[in-house]
């Protein structure tokens, strides 16, 4: 096919990094063309984010009807219909993918379906499944290729005993019994959908906690929570190997220990795909497989940039989103302020949740802080009673300073972290934040009260 171009930006990968991009360059009157392979949305929307969230409200659903009688409510679990479960998790991916899809098209941005690879500096050559080519030139191209699961060296992922995320996802049955290999976001919330579905699971962690990138506290109090719903881990040990058997998989772990399963999920983390896609022919300097970028997300080569998983930044949805508009808007001609990761919350949506912003103490101790720390039982919450969960919000502040980090645990505290996302990015005093007055009752009030406890005045604590 004829070459198509010149566009502005073309932009090589839908998910969250490219479509965000080309939105935003839209918006700000750019033409741009959009090379996806699969469905736009890229792993969050199709094999990440959204089905694993829809599964975990399946779970809860699960747990709140076995619990039904704690709240006077008559109500009998029959068991998990799970081809019921994918229906319900597929429309609301479809439906989502759908309405991506629309804006895009409204936008008037050139959606080019293939697999594309960087040509040159300034194009990507797109392949369509007809094996026809077309090569799209840009001014500029952005590199979200994403990423993918890794595997340990020499453990083979056959998809069908030993899996990885993507296959978990569509799997057509409630397992009996998991290994989960890594103890960190992906295992933690496939370990609490398995087990609200009636699985036996177990996690292998190398490391000596669970979800080892948070807060100390945290992590033990999901072991504690975990280990109350039968949830077993094995931490601080590694994967040593795995045996098919006629039921399933024999794991050995390097303490000699042995973990008979019918399935063995490998969630040891995701890599980059970069290789094979001509980004090194072109000059792209890449390290350990990340494409390498500065501030701004510029690669080695000033006509293209890279966001999302391809670089090395933190692997969520939302950062590509940030890194995306950031490109739009520097090749736009405005001035983006990089990003600052610390700043940016991170949620596991397991049961109990977990959700954090800024640094841990341990961090803090290595950048030479010294700190105050308050820490606020949700067990004295009110909201947090009336729904039956346990955790706690633990606020960090430099001594006589900004608060520099909010951790939490427990039911919902997801959507608690955006007020802590807020106190941290705008630098807040604890004294500053403990004027703010929480509506009662919520469990916002914990994030209050924490506040009020480094500000020297507890209310609802006693002293």
């Amino acid at each position: 096919m004829a070459d198509s171009g010149p566009f502005d930006i073309v932009v090589l990968g839908g998910g969250s990094g490219g479509y965000a991009c080309a939105l935003r360059a839209s918006e700000l009157g750019m033409r741009v063309a959009l090379v996806e392979r699969d469905r736009l949305g890229g792993t969050c929307l199709n094999r990440g984010c959204i089905p694993t969230k829809a599964l975990l409200h399946a779970a809860e659903i699960a747990d709140q009807t076995r619990e039904a009688a704690t709240f006077g409510v008559k109500a009998d679990f029959v068991g998990i219909d799970i081809d019921g479960v994918h229906a319900y998790k597929d429309k609301v991916v479809s439906g989502t993918v759908k309405g991506l899809t629309g804006l895009i098209k409204a936008r008037g941005i050139e959606v080019v379906e293939g697999e594309g690879r960087l040509a040159s500096p300034t194009s990507v050559e797109v392949r369509a499944a007809d094996g026809s080519t077309r090569t799209l030139e840009g001014r500029h191209v952005l590199l979200a290729t994403g990423s993918a699961p890794r595997t340990l060296p020499g453990l083979e992922v056959d998809g069908e005993k030993v899996i990885f995320s993507d296959q978990a996802l569509t799997l057509g049955r409630v397992p009996s019994s998991v290994v989960i290999l890594g103890g960190g976001v992906i295992g933690v919330e496939f370990a609490s959908v398995w087990r609200s579905f009636g699985a036996e699971v177990t996690i292998v962690e190398a490391l000596p906690h669970l979800l080892p990138l948070e807060e100390e506290s945290s992590s033990k109090r999901l072991e504690r929570a975990f280990r109350k719903r039968g949830i077993k881990y094995e931490l601080g040990v590694r994967f040593q190997g795995v045996e098919p058997t006629d039921e399933g998989v024999s794991v050995t772990l390097e303490n000699g220990t042995t973990v008979d399963a019918e399935l063995l999920l490998v969630a040891v983390g995701r890599g980059p795909v970069s290789s094979g896609l001509g980004f090194e022919e072109a000059g792209i300097a890449l390290e350990r497989g990340f494409v390498k970028v500065d501030e701004l997300c510029r690669t080695s080569v000033p006509s293209v940039s890279a966001v999302g998983d391809l670089i090395d930044t933190p692997q969520l949805a939302h950062v590509g989103f940030a890194e995306g508009i950031l490109v739009a808007e520097r090749l736009g001609g405005l001035s983006p302020a990089p990003i600052d990761y610390d700043g940016v919350p991170r949620i596991t949506y397991s049961d109990p949740e977990v959700a954090s912003v800024g640094i841990t103490s341990k961090v803090a101790a290595e950048r030479g802080y010294e700190i105050d720390e308050a820490v606020y039982d949700l067990a004295g919450n009110p909201k947090s009673k009336i729904l039956g969960t346990q955790g706690e919000v633990r606020v960090i502040a430099e001594r006589g300073g900004r608060v520099l980090g909010l951790h939490m645990v427990g039911a919902r505290v997801g959507e608690l972290i955006t007020e802590g996302q807020l106190i941290y990015n705008w630098e807040a005093l604890p004294s500053e934040v403990a004027q703010l007055i929480h509506p009662h009752p919520t469990q916002s009030e914990a994030v209050g009260e924490a506040h009020l406890m480094l500000a020297g005045k507890p209310l609802h604590v006693h002293g």
